[in-house]
Parts: C-alpha cells; sequence; structure tokens
C-alpha cells in the first residue's frame, strides 16, 4: 500500500511506501525519466532533515499533523 504525498509539474513523485525488505515507513522518490528515473527510497526522519522546504516535505509534515488530534 503506498500514499501519494507529492508529485510535482516535472513528473517527479514522492510516495509514502513501506520497505518491502523490513516493513519500515519510508518516502520512495521517483524522479522524471530525463533525471535518470532511479527510484530510492528514504527513512521519514532523513527526508524531512535533507530540507524540510521542500512542497514534497510540506506535503508529508501535512499528513504527520492530520494524525494528531487538537
Amino acid at each position: 500500500m503506498t500514499r501519494v504525498l507529492y508529485e510535482s509539474a516535472n513528473g517527479d513523485a514522492w510516495r509514502l511506501v513501506r520497505d518491502p525488505q523490513s516493513g519500515v515507513a519510508m518516502v520512495e522518490h521517483k524522479p522524471n525519466p530525463s533525471s535518470g528515473g532511479r527510484t530510492s527510497l528514504i527513512e521519514i526522519g532523513k527526508f524531512l532533515r535533507a530540507g524540510a522546504n521542500g512542497p514534497e516535505h510540506q506535503a508529508l509534515l501535512q499528513l504527520i499533523g492530520t494524525l494528531v488530534n487538537d
């Protein structure tokens, strides 16, 4: 099961997925074909530390925020 976090206008896509080997929640990044298109898995904390100002980071933070009740 995956959940789309963000898809950019240039074709990059970020999804929340489970690592098939460990079962841990990860961020999957699939660059557009002109960037090589090589999919990578990134641990959530590392993804957010890498630059939480991008729209893909903000989308993940927004999703996390929906899990907390006011």
